[in-house]
């Protein structure tokens, strides 16, 4: 199926602008409380650990594991 012409601007358009948007969200500091409290939520479903100072510093670790990047 082809694309019609205001599809295609759209994601020429979106190709563009890629790399500035995946930089304005990394360096947001919203970007980094979420990722910071999926990753809480990560550590604490799926491994089991009893101190919480271990819990924060794992999911800690985790998420500066994680990045943004265009694709």
């Amino acid at each position: 199926m082809a694309m019609n012409k205001y599809d295609e601007s759209v994601r020429k358009m979106a190709d563009g602008f890629g790399e500035m948007f995946a930089e304005e969200v990394a360096a947001d500091e919203r970007f980094h409380d979420l990722l910071m409290e999926i990753a809480e939520e990560f550590v604490s479903r799926e491994i089991p650990i009893v101190s919480e100072d271990s819990s924060t510093d794992l999911a800690y670790e985790l998420m500066m594991r994680c990045t943004t990047r265009k694709v």
